[in-house]
């Protein structure tokens, strides 16, 4: 029993220390100045508009004099304790001679927008702030995540995506979390669920978080393109600029890439570089956000073949990422001191400046990459030769040439007239196509080629006309 309770703790312990906290930032509050036109509270002397036609929560925190409210045909004021609002008889002192202030829109606030989201690894460092960098897939909430909207706020934000829905590990709403898929469901369908809620994917709870201990892919891969889209990438001006994993833009700094054995803890990890590095002061001004990645592999460089799990580590600063660079070059060092107690076999990095742990290393991979594909093509050749040779594989047949003989015999050309012989030779053709010259084939009763006691004589009918004798 006690066996089974510890192991019951250990698993509650590890899906804890790996699922990250993301609060949306945005709110509807009446009291955000950021929320109005004017850029300030309305006061007791100013006009205060809500667009009719707009959905909206507006959460008031506190008591407020208006001198006119004008109210949408679909919205709701939802109050805090003892908060409201008063009509101010004549002037309120030191609100000026009033305005007509309009509350902004907030239909337009995407889910899938990485800039709206705040990222912890724990309530108490999302109260003190202690936020966390990720990279823009990894800063949208992912399917293990807690996501919190903060306890007196509303807010309106428009799930809208390709997919028919969105899992998290669990939502929180005006303080109240929502881990049950039917209780969050029976929220999203009441007059406050729907006024906050909107879009055509549905939000849903009860992922039961990230168990292992390396951590897990954050699943926002398929959404990626609709991240980016609400992503301006700055311009740069380092030498190599860097495309980590899960980003919409090159970065300049750092990566580092962590291969790891089954005893690795990326929880655990995350602390040591951040007490251990982190709390330096030339690292101060250093954003760095850790996860699991998965990278396709691919034969020499070009033909993918699956993909593998590492660490990735990005590492950004404001100098070009010349304190990056220093900051790779500790994490990758105390990664080969201390690596066996830590779980990790290998650790290398590249950075924006064009430096990297181990050119070399790259080159002879590469070297590798290139016999390896050069004997599977050698393999591939022996295996074909000896298939065809037991019959296994046939090869085809070749289509079948024209014999010589069918061009002599053929005096017709293409061009369906008779075929052009040249000129006539009176040597060496047939004797039917010259019968004007007598005598030349011996078919009259002088032969032109006789044997004689004294030689050889033949007559030359082309030279000689009276048919002289040679001797030979």
């Amino acid at each position: 029993m006690l066996k089974t309770l510890h192991t019951l703790l250990l698993l509650c312990l590890v899906g804890a220390g790996n699922a990250l906290y993301k609060q949306w930032i945005p709110d509807n509050n009446y009291e955000n100045k950021t929320n109005w036109d004017k850029g300030a509270v309305p006061c007791g002397n100013d006009r205060v508009q809500f667009s009719a036609q707009r959905k909206v929560s507006v959460f008031v925190e506190t008591t407020h004099a208006v001198r006119e409210m004008r109210m949408p045909v679909d919205g709701e004021f939802i109050l805090n304790s003892g908060a409201g609002f008063y009509v101010v008889a004549g002037q309120e002192p030191g609100c000026g001679a009033g305005v007509t202030t309009k509350f902004k829109n907030s239909e337009s606030l995407q889910w899938f927008n990485p800039a709206l989201w705040q990222a912890a690894a724990t309530l108490d460092d999302m109260q003190r702030e202690n936020f966390l960098f990720s990279v823009h897939e990894e800063s949208v909430p992912c399917q293990y995540d807690d996501v919190v909207f903060k306890a007196r706020s509303s807010f309106r934000v428009d799930t809208s995506s390709s997919q028919p829905s969105i899992s998290v590990k669990s939502v929180s709403v005006l303080g109240k979390t929502f881990d049950s898929g039917s209780e969050f469901t029976q929220y999203l369908s009441s007059r406050s669920g729907r006024l906050q809620f909107h879009g055509s994917s549905a939000v849903t709870v009860g992922n039961s978080g990230c168990v292992d201990p390396s951590g897990c892919d954050c699943g926002n891969s398929v959404n990626h393109q609709q991240i980016c889209a609400s992503v301006t990438c700055p311009s740069l001006s380092c030498k190599k600029p860097l495309l980590p994993v899960g980003h919409c833009c090159d970065v300049c700094g750092a990566i580092v890439t962590i291969h790891y054995a089954p005893g690795f803890n990326l929880q655990n990890y995350r602390q040591r570089i951040r007490h251990l590095f982190l709390v330096l002061p030339q690292y101060k001004s250093i954003q760095l956000g850790m996860s699991k990645v998965f990278k396709s592999q691919r034969l020499v460089g070009i033909i993918p073949f699956g993909s593998s799990a590492e660490i990735q580590v990005v590492i950004l600063d404001e100098e070009k990422g010349t304190q990056a660079e220093a900051l790779a070059k500790d994490i990758v060092r105390d990664a080969n001191s201390h690596g066996s107690n830590l779980g990790i076999t290998e650790a290398e990095f590249q950075t924006s400046t064009g430096s990297s742990s181990d050119q070399s290393g790259s080159s002879a991979g590469m070297v590798v990459g290139v016999v390896f594909g050069v004997l599977i093509m050698i393999t591939l050749i022996v295996v074909l030769v000896v298939l065809i040779r037991k019959g296994v594989v046939q090869m085809p047949s070749m289509p079948s040439l024209p014999s010589l003989s069918s061009f002599r015999n053929n005096d017709t050309g293409d061009l369906g007239g008779p075929l052009d012989h040249g000129f006539d030779n009176p040597m060496f053709d047939k004797p039917v196509m010259l019968p004007a010259v007598p005598s030349l084939y011996g078919t009259e009763t002088n032969n032109s080629i006789s044997l004689t006691p004294t030689g050889v004589h033949f007559v030359n009918p082309v030279y000689d006309e009276n048919e002289t004798d040679f001797n030979v």
